[in-house]
Order: structure tokens, then C-alpha cells, then sequence
């Protein structure tokens, strides 16, 4: 099969390269991709979010297979025009991606199926936001609406921030994503991420994983795109996990389908999970990353035949082959990150260190340049192992940080610590 991947991160990498492994791929090309993923498929450049543009370079180069990375081409419709021109496609319809692309539309939909999340409001003017959550006190989570790149939802501990909060998205920092807001109950817990396969009708749990948000050792700092992951979720049992199926998961895809609309990709499960019970924070219509790198890591080859029969509508007889292993990824991001950072910065030593089932180094933010391999994003490498336990995955995964040499970036030392 030809297959097109649409994105350019450490995910999409991750993605390209389990894809590879399988002997259905004949051809890969990844759009825009970087520069490790150039090692191991085609990369093209064009607009992933023009749909139009998708489904001419698709039908142009005998694409048979699209898989979409990241949120924004879906919440833009790519999903759908690719579908309309015959194309098959792994990824839900924009109006089954405002799960992620809305939070109120979240929550209409949990309250509609009953599945059990936080209190919540939303709210289009500040003032009377600001009204709420002086009545409701802190802790108290403020989020933009709409899609903001992962930094639009503030949690606040005291009522000052959260006001200040409000300010912020209502006077545009967010852009459109904030022109709404809303204001939901702070969940206490411990915080996992569930990830589940849907082809419109059935639903397979394909693993769990757990990221680290804060920027800092011991997760302090400012919340990040996500600095390392590990899988599976020591937490998230397999009594917790038949729970998260039949009081999350299948009521939320019964409601989309009873609305018409029937969500077809992968549904990311943010849960926040305290004294045995689960409780939904968001929904992502895409991959986590850095969760994705560790999935990957972990499913290998079959990750290509899973996504297939979801987007085939197969995935009744699916059964997911887990090895009894662990994997865990570290980020390294340029100094600065999350805020300011430059980009340009060479990386060497990538070409010394082990590139096999149990060693990867993902690519997030790189471009080539005469040969070197340069910085180009604030979250650069994922730098990813498998172990038979998780200390010897992070232990792998660390001695592999030890051989780049990048003076201009950072990591955390602690990934995995809440686990060991």
C-alpha cells in the first residue's frame, strides 16, 4: 500500500515508523515531516490543513492509506474531504473532532451519556465568569474553548490567577480558542491517559501511558506540551480500565452516534482517577505526544494493522498483542522552552546511539542542513527506549540522553518517577 502520514512531530515519527515495520507498506511519505523521519520515509510540503490540496497530492501520487496526526487538520475537515474522494482515512470528521476542537461540546456530551467528568459552566462574557468562580472559590480550572496548542487551560489555585485567567482569554491570547470559556471543578487524583481505537460502531483499548506536563524535576514549572511519558499506566488497572469502557468510552461513542455523528480514529481519554474512581478531564481526537512515541514503541508493526481495520470498520475481531514490557520517553527541548527558545542549534551525536525495536530516538522539532541536524521547535527529540521493567526503560532511555550532544537543550532527570 501507498500510505500518506500527515504531520511533522516526534508522534508522526513514532507513527512512520511502526508503519514501516509492516509489510503492507510499500510506500511511505510523510507530510511535512523533519529530518528523522526523512530517514526512514518520503517527505512532501503542502498545506496538511487545505483539504483540497490533501486529496490532489493523494490522488496524485496513488495514495491508497491516509493517516492524520495532528488536531488541526481534523477540526479543518481534511478527514471529510479525503472520504469524499474515495480516499480511506484514519481520523474522525470535523464534527466528530469538536470532541478535542470544543470543550463545551465535551461536556454536552458526557452529561448526555452520563459519563463522569467535573462540574462545569461555560460562559462568553467575563464578567459573569468572573462572578462564578468568585462563588465557587479555588482550586478551579479555567479553559479556552477551542483548540490553543495544549496551553489553553489554566489551572488555578487560587482565585486571583483564575480571574486573571479570564482576563487573559477574553482579551485574545488564545485567539478565536478563547472566545469561550469554560470553568470546570478541580479534580484531585492521579492523572493517566487511556487510548482507544473506534471505527464507528466498536471500540479497542490499545494501551495507556502517563506524560509529565511541568516544564521542571518533581513537576514544577509551567505546564508544557508534555517533557516524557511511559506505558502502560501502572495505575489505570485492568479492573479500572473495563470500567473506563462501559461508563466513558462506550456511552460517549453511543451519544456521537446517535447525533450522526459516529467518530472513526483514535479517542485519547484524559482521566483523572482518585480512591478507584475515573472521572473524564478531556477528550483528544488525535494521539498524545509524547504518549504516542511509547504506544508505538510498545505495538510496533501491528500498530499499522490496528488503525487500518478502525478505519476499515474491522475492528470487531481486532485483538491487541501486548508484549509484557515497558517504554518510556524523554524529552529534550531547547533552553527556554516553554517560553522564548532559539532555534538552529546543532545536535550531534545521534548517529552513535542504538536504532532498534528497543532504542529509538524521535524526531519532534529537527530540520537537515549540509548534513547536520538542527534544532527547529521548542520540543525536539523524544528520545525513547523498551525495557522489561520500567527502571531498565528509563535506565536505557537515559544512557541514550547521556550520548547527544546538544549543549542549547534541556531534559527533565525524573521521567517515570511517580511510577517507581
Amino acid at each position: 500500500m501507498n500510505i500518506l502520514i500527515l504531520g511533522g512531530g516526534g508522534r508522526e515519527h513514532s507513527l512512520a515508523w511502526a508503519v514501516k515495520q509492516n509489510p503492507k507498506c510499500d510506500r511511505l511519505i510523510v507530510a511535512p515531516g523533519n529530518a528523522g523521519i526523512a530517514a526512514i520515509a518520503e517527505c512532501a510540503s503542502f498545506d496538511i490543513c487545505d483539504g483540497g490540496m490533501v486529496v490532489t497530492f493523494a490522488e496524485e501520487n496513488a495514495v491508497d492509506f491516509v493517516i492524520i496526526g495532528p488536531e488541526a487538520p481534523l477540526a479543518a475537515g481534511v478527514a471529510d474531504r479525503l472520504r469524499d474522494a474515495g480516499i480511506l482515512t484514519f481520523g474522525p470528521s470535523e464534527a466528530a473532532a469538536r470532541l478535542e476542537a470544543s470543550k463545551a461540546f465535551t461536556k454536552e456530551v458526557c452529561d448526555a451519556a452520563g459519563a463522569p467528568t467535573a462540574a462545569w459552566a461555560r460562559f462568553t462574557m467575563s464578567e459573569p465568569a468572573k462572578d462564578y468562580i468568585r462563588d465557587q472559590g479555588a482550586p478551579i480550572v479555567v479553559k479556552a474553548d477551542g483548540l490553543a496548542a495544549g496551553k489553553g487551560v489554566i489551572v488555578a489555585m487560587d482565585e486571583e490567577t483564575a480571574l486573571a485567567a479570564v482576563d487573559d482569554m477574553f482579551s485574545g491570547e488564545f485567539g478565536m480558542a478563547g472566545a469561550e470559556v469554560v470553568i470546570e471543578e478541580f479534580m484531585a487524583g492521579e492523572e493517566a491517559s487511556f487510548f482507544v481505537l473506534c471505527d464507528g460502531l466498536d471500540a479497542l483499548a490499545i494501551g495507556t501511558a502517563q506524560d509529565h506536563k511541568r516544564v521542571g524535576d518533581g513537576d514544577t514549572g509551567p505546564n508544557t506540551g508534555g517533557m516524557g511519558a511511559y506505558s502502560p499506566a501502572p495505575i489505570l488497572t485492568d479492573a479500572l480500565q473495563a470500567k473506563v469502557m462501559e461508563e466513558i468510552i462506550r456511552p460517549t461513542l453511543r451519544v456521537m452516534s446517535e447525533r450522526g455523528t459516529p467518530f472513526q480514529g483514535v479517542l485519547y481519554a484524559g482521566l483523572m482517577i482518585e480512591d478507584g474512581k475515573v472521572r473524564l478531564v478531556e477528550y483528544n481526537v488525535r494521539f498524545g505526544d509524547p504518549e504516542c512515541q511509547v504506544l508505538m514503541m510498545r505495538l510496533g508493526a501491528q500498530a499499522f494493522d490496528l488503525i487500518h481495520a478502525a478505519a476499515e470498520g474491522r475492528l470487531a475481531g481486532c485483538r491487541v498483542n501486548w508484549a509484557d514490557d515497558h517504554a518510556l520517553s524523554v524529552v529534550m527541548a531547547a533552553e527556554g522552552y516553554p517560553g522564548d527558545y532559539a532555534k538552529g542549534s546543532e545536535i550531534r551525536g545521534l548517529d552513535g546511539l542504538p536504532e532498534d525495536s528497543a532504542h529509538m530516538v524521535f524526531h519532534a522539532g529537527t530540520r537537515s542542513a549540509e548534513g547536520r541536524i538542527l534544532a527547529n521547535g521548542g520540543r525536539v527529540l523524544n528520545v525513547t527506549a523498551r525495557g522489561a521493567s520500567l527502571q531498565e526503560a528509563q535506565e536505557r532511555a537515559y544512557a541514550m540522553v547521556d550520548g547527544v550532544d546538544w549543549p542549547e537543550g534541556f531534559c527533565r532527570r525524573d521521567i517515570g518517577w511517580r511510577a517507581l
